[in-house]
């Protein structure tokens, strides 16, 4: 990875970086405040949606969202925070700013992993429920605790989990503050792959070659194209226009090209 291009701050209040990989391909945002188990400030919420802006305008292919530590993804919004939060400033800045951080990774043009290779709890699973995909250690656990604490999730998980478990397994896990397994999370459809620790990255390194094998400009119009549907808008209309948009494109003709020489594509992006 290349060296982070975000401006480092001290261990107490954690760091924000985003890396490439050699060819440029894939981007990795790393949020890293281990030594307070990852949870997430105001800062470093305004830091993750930088980041995410920094992305989209770069060539990067894929994006992969990791945090610092071994033992915990995230657990979520530092209480240390927002206990003291009128319910304006509640309302005005903690919620919003988190919606905006996890919008501006979910809105992402690229198809984007975390990779939950520790507990997440609350906005750590928020957090990951932002993304595309979750790549999860077998051996950890997420949740969305918060009304043990008298509150609920607040960065969107109510309903992206929704979405991707149904209401009742919605309901379940944020009513009962229930803990999923990596075994249990893949069940529920909440986790796209699961694998011992010690064999995660090589879960991860499979979807990335599969998500990178696609031309690029059909990947990302087919993320776009999905997400809308999901939001009620018309596949005969989005389908029609991105379908113009990718024959256009010298990737459709490398691909038909490849397909009738039975050999594989070499997809440039253009």
């Amino acid at each position: 990875m290349s060296t982070d291009t975000t401006p480092a701050t001290n261990e107490a209040t954690g760091t924000v970086t985003v890396g490439y990989s050699a060819d440029g391909h894939t981007a990795t945002i790393l949020i890293d405040r281990a030594s307070k188990l990852n949870a997430l400030t105001l800062g470093l919420l305004d830091d993750l949606a930088s980041a995410a802006r920094e992305v989209a305008a770069s060539a990067a292919r894929l994006v992969i969202v990791r945090t610092g530590g071994e033992k915990v993804f995230c657990v979520g919004a530092d209480i240390n925070h927002f206990a003291d939060l009128s319910a304006a400033g509640m309302w005005r800045d903690w919620i919003a700013t988190g919606h905006r951080a996890f919008d501006a990774l979910a809105g992402l043009r690229q198809p984007s992993i975390a990779v939950i290779d520790g507990l997440a709890f609350g906005g750590g699973l928020e957090l990951a429920l932002a993304c595309d995909f979750r790549v999860i250690a077998a051996e950890t656990r997420i949740a969305l605790p918060e009304t043990g604490l008298g509150t609920v999730p607040g960065w969107g998980g109510t309903e992206r989990a929704t979405e991707l478990a149904g209401r009742a397994r919605a309901k379940e896990l944020v009513l009962t503050r229930r803990q999923l397994t990596g075994d249990e999370a893949l069940a529920w459809g909440l986790a796209t792959a699961v694998a011992p620790k010690d064999s995660l990255e090589d879960a991860v390194d499979r979807l990335s070659a599969d998500l990178l094998a696609g031309a690029p400009l059909a990947v990302q119009l087919g993320k776009q194209l999905i997400d809308a549907a999901a939001d009620g808008a018309p596949s005969r209309v989005l389908e029609a226009l991105a379908g113009g948009l990718a024959a256009a494109t010298d990737d459709l003709a490398e691909g038909v090209a490849a397909f009738r020489e039975k050999r594989a594509a070499h997809f440039t992006d253009n």
